[in-house]
C-alpha cells in the first residue's frame, strides 16, 4: 500500500495566516526612551515542536510521519507568531515614548489611514483593575459597530509582567486585510506563575475566512492554544477548528486537538493528536487524545471506505500515528516508540496536559472592551 493512495485525509496543507502579520505600528522614527510599555509579551516555543521537517523517516508503505503532524508546528507556529506580533506593535509604540496618560495620532504606513491612539489609566476589564489601558483605533471607522478598533492593550506597570492584548488586523490595514473584516486575536500573557510556569501565554484567534471546501479544504476558522515554559521546557496545548474539512467517508468538520512538550536546549519534542468533531462539546482529554486519535480515527476511516483490507497491512501503514508522537531538530522521529530517556521526560509532561473543549473553539467570539 502506497502512502500516495491514503494520503489524500492526511491534513497536510500549507495554511496562509498573512493577514495575522500586519502591524499597526507607526511609521514615524521617534526617539526611544524610558516608557510605561510591558517589556514582554510571547513565550518563544521550541522549533521542535513549531514545525515539521519534510525529511521524512518512513518506509513507503507507511504514512510519513512528517505529513501526519505538518500541522500542528503550522498551528503552533501561528500561536506562537501572534504573541510576536504584540510585542512587534509595542516596539513601534514604544518610540512615542508611551510614559504617561496621552494620545495621539498618527497615520498607518500600509493603508495610509488616520489612526487614534489614547492611553489611559487605572481601568478595568473583565472584572480585574489594571494600571494603563492603550487602544488605537481607524479614526473614520469610529461611528461603525467595532468602534473602529484595532488594538487594545491591558497591562501593569510591575516587576511581574501581565497583561491581554486584543488585535482586528483588518483595522489596523484595511488594504492587506480586506479578505478577513472579522478576524480577531487575543493574547493573555503572565509571568506571574500561577499555574507554576516562569511565563505563560493564552492565545485566541477567531473570525478567520474559511471559504468553500474547494477554495480551502482545510482552513480554519479559529484557534485556541496555551503555552507555558518553565526552565528550559515549553508544554503547548489547545485546538484549532477546520469547519469544511472532509475526511474519507465525507464527514465534514473536526478540530485539530493537540498538547505537545518540547526542551528548547535539547531541540527534541513530544506530541500528542486527536481529531474530534468540531461540535463535539468535551473537554476529557480521555475522549479528544484517545478516542479521537489520530491512529483511531484513521483506522475507522480506511475500513469505511475499504471494509476488506487487510489489518495487518493496515497496522503496519499506520504505524506512525501510535501516540505519541517523538521529534528532534530533523523532524518527525517515531510513533508510539520512545527515541531514549530525554524524550520519556518530555513525554509524562503530556499527561496533565489537555486540549480545550472543541465546541467551545469552534464558536469562538472575541471583543474588545
Amino acid at each position: 500500500m502506497k502512502t500516495t493512495k491514503l494520503i489524500s485525509f492526511v491534513l497536510c496543507t500549507a495554511v496562509s495566516f498573512a493577514l495575522l502579520l500586519t502591524s499597526c505600528e507607526p511609521n514615524q522614527d521617534v526617539t526611544n526612551d524610558e516608557d510605561i510599555l510591558p517589556t514582554s509579551f510571547s513565550v518563544d516555543i521550541p522549533a521542535s515542536i513549531t514545525s515539521s521537517n519534510t525529511n521524512g523517516r518512513t518506509a513507503s508503505d507507511t504514512v510519513n510521519g512528517n505529513d501526519v503532524y505538518i500541522n500542528l508546528g503550522t498551528f503552533i507556529a501561528v500561536g506562537e507568531a501572534s504573541s510576536q506580533l504584540v510585542e512587534e506593535f509595542i516596539a513601534g509604540i514604544r518610540r512615542y515614548k508611551i510614559d504617561r496618560v496621552m494620545s495621539i495620532t498618527y497615520v498607518g504606513e500600509d493603508d495610509n489611514r488616520v489612526k487614534n491612539l489614547v492611553v489611559l489609566s487605572n481601568v478595568s476589564f473583565e472584572g480585574k483593575e489594571w494600571d494603563y489601558e492603550l487602544t488605537v483605533t481607524d479614526a473614520d471607522s469610529e461611528g461603525e459597530a467595532d468602534g473602529g478598533k484595532a488594538l487594545q492593550i491591558f497591562w501593569n506597570k510591575s516587576s511581574t509582567v501581565a497583561g491581554i492584548a486584543i488585535i482586528k488586523p483588518y483595522n489596523c490595514d484595511r488594504t492587506k486585510n480586506a479578505n478577513a473584516p472579522d478576524a480577531m486575536f487575543r493574547v493573555d500573557y503572565s509571568e506571574a506563575g500561577e499555574l507554576g510556569y516562569d511565563a505563560q501565554m493564552e492565545v485566541s484567534i477567531a473570525g478567520l475566512p474559511v471559504g468553500s471546501p474547494l477554495e480551502q479544504p482545510y482552513a480554519i476558522n479559529s484557534l485556541h492554544m496555551f503555552a507555558g515554559k518553565k526552565g528550559d521546557v515549553v508544554d503547548v496545548y489547545g485546538n484549532s477548528n477546520h469547519p469544511n474539512a472532509i475526511l474519507l467517508t465525507g464527514n465534514a468538520g473536526f478540530n485539530w486537538a493537540f498538547v505537545a512538550s518540547g526542551n528548547d536546549p535539547a531541540n527534541i519534542g513530544v506530541a500528542e493528536v486527536g481529531l474530534p468533531p468540531s461540535t463535539l462539546d468535551s473537554d476529557d482529554r480521555a475522549v479528544l487524545l484517545k478516542e479521537y486519535s489520530i491512529k483511531n480515527v484513521f483506522t475507522n476511516e480506511i475500513t469505511a471506505v475499504w471494509p476488506g483490507i487487510d489489518q495487518d497491512l493496515l497496522a503496519a501503514y499506520l504505524s506512525t500515528t501510535a501516540a505519541p508522537g517523538y521529534f528532534n531538530n530533523h523532524g518527525f522521529i517515531s510513533g508510539g516508540k520512545s527515541p531514549g530517556a530525554a524524550w520519556d521526560v518530555l513525554a509524562k509532561r503530556l499527561d496533565s496536559l489537555s486540549p480545550y473543549n472543541p465546541k467551545e473553539t469552534s464558536n469562538l467570539t472575541l471583543t474588545f472592551k
